[in-house]
């Protein structure tokens, strides 16, 4: 009996995430923001399933920081991001705030696709470790969240940020304030 569990070449591994980048980027529409309007009525899975196809506009800050979610499902969700030169800090390593956006959106993005419709959530803690450095010589990162509890006012999540050599970069916790959306105007 095979107990073959050999990782995935790394070349293959960032084709894949490559291809995958494509067909997400081929659905997007124009980045921008919601109207209060497109977003009445919509769980946070159908937030984000709008963002996928294409029907409502994805955030501009994946344009500014050169990142985009890949896939988010209920409870879990896995964004990709290309560190640059335009990201360093002046020690010519990824600033620490890259780290920190790029695992924000994948934890905050997981509780976010748990809500059920008329509510929202603020991200009031995230806790980042930064294990590893990061410049451009690393293509693609994936930032990866995972909701570890949902309340009716709280959720936390977990998330990782690895290289598609499979080494860890950072990992990071957060804690989300759950409330009632805002009446619309």
């Amino acid at each position: 009996m095979s107990t073959d569990t050999a990782t995935p070449d790394p070349e293959t591994v960032l084709a894949q995430w490559r291809a995958e980048e494509e067909a997400v980027r081929a659905r997007l529409s124009e980045p921008g923001v919601c109207h209060p309007s497109q977003l009445a009525g919509r769980t946070g899975m159908q937030f984000f399933d709008g963002i996928s196809s294409g029907e409502l506009p994805y955030p501009h800050i994946g344009d500014t920081l050169s990142f985009l979610p890949l896939r988010i499902e209920p409870g879990h969700a896995i964004f990709q991001g290309r560190p640059q030169r335009a990201h360093y800090n002046p020690l010519g390593t990824v600033h620490g705030g890259w780290f920190a956006t790029l695992l924000d959106s994948a934890v905050a993005c997981a509780v976010h696709s748990m809500l059920p419709a008329g509510r929202v959530y603020t991200t009031v803690e995230l806790k980042i470790n930064i294990v590893r450095a990061l410049t451009d010589k690393v293509p693609l990162v994936r930032a990866e969240g995972r909701v570890i509890h949902m309340g009716r006012s709280m959720g936390t999540a977990e998330g990782r940020l690895v290289g598609h050599d499979g080494k860890l970069y950072a990992h990071a916790s957060t804690t989300c304030f759950i409330m009632d959306a805002p009446a619309a105007a």
